[in-house]
């Protein structure tokens, strides 16, 4: 038998009306939690943000164990989401490539934060020079330049994964604490990510180390033909873990990739990061400013849970 509703609702008039979003210590969670759960209820704005509602997880077991079912999967974007390396990493990494080559071609913080709308690396640099012109040294024909692209793109990589392994670049708060809480709970996990796949088994090796390495699953680059927004690689992952993509809850930090988790028909929770913070979620399951570790913990393994089951009662 479901909870009691909690008396303790919020009031519709509490939000503004015209971004139907709760908002607390650094975080935005629409159609979420305003304040940390309690075992049995906590509050919510649904989806049309006209009135409020306590979303609760059922009672306990008898042997205390939470009711809610876990996610079958918790499928991570990695670049922004595991660690924020679009700005310090991956740019720095174009731009000492293009430099290597004697291209005269640079990437500055604001055009590199333009160019984080097309997924995937090479996808990105092809698209630059088809609006801005391609290179004196580039090839002429369509052949040779996808050829050019992708040597370009091997060096990048070459110079992204020497700064991981240096660790110059650290893993977003709560990240570890959220996957240690996942396998432990005997959750799949996997890495879904446009970028190169030698890039993201780097990060996922050298920062989460390799025993959780060993137990964490990663769909990158070019395994599926289309990239996100494209929801190929979270379907892919899907079936490849043999779960329902309606079990799996996502963590994202962009729209181009909340778009492929919705589309593949996820839940999906976005973390910001420093190049997505002003991008509209507005479809996103939850918002916040990061995973989080204690004293600052933004969400859990619980809180994915309870999203999932969504159990609404006015």
């Amino acid at each position: 038998m479901a909870a009691a509703p909690s008396r303790a609702l919020l009031r519709a008039s509490t939000f503004p009306s015209a971004r139907p979003v709760l908002r607390a210590a650094g975080l935005c969670v629409p159609r979420s939690v305003a304040r940390k759960p309690t075992p049995s209820s906590f509050c919510v704005l649904t989806g049309s943000g006209r009135r409020a509602a306590a979303l609760h997880a059922p009672a306990a077991a008898a042997g205390g164990a939470p009711s809610a079912a876990l996610p079958a999967a918790l499928l991570f974007d990695c670049d922004g989401v595991l660690v924020d390396t679009e700005k310090d990493g991956h740019r720095i990494s174009f731009n000492e490539t293009f430099a290597e080559k004697e291209l005269g071609v640079s990437w500055d913080v604001e055009l590199y934060g333009e160019l984080l709308k097309i997924g995937g690396g090479k996808e990105r640099m092809t698209a630059y020079f088809n609006k801005t012109g391609w290179p004196a040294k580039a090839p002429k024909t369509d052949e040779e330049r996808k050829e050019f692209i992708a040597s370009l793109h091997k060096r990048k990589t070459e110079l992204f994964m020497a700064l991981i392994e240096k660790k110059l670049l650290p893993l977003r708060p709560g990240v570890q604490r959220l996957i240690d809480e996942a396998l432990g709970k005997g959750v799949k996990v996997a890495v879904c990510s446009t970028s190169n796949e030698k890039a993201v088994s780097a990060i996922v090796s050298c920062l989460l180390g390799p025993e959780r390495a060993e137990k964490i699953t990663i769909f990158a680059g070019d395994v599926v033909p289309r990239k996100k927004p494209d929801p190929a690689i979270y379907i892919l992952a899907a079936t490849t873990l043999g779960v329902d993509p309606s079990s799996c809850v996502v963590v994202e930090d962009s729209t181009i990739g909340l778009s492929a988790a919705k589309a593949a028909g996820m839940t999906c929770i976005v973390t910001k990061s420093g190049y997505t913070a002003d991008e509209d979620f507005a479809t996103a399951d939850a918002v916040f400013d990061c995973i989080g570790d204690p004293p600052e913990v933004r969400f859990d393994l619980d809180f994915c849970a309870k999203l999932l089951q969504k159990q609404y009662v006015s």
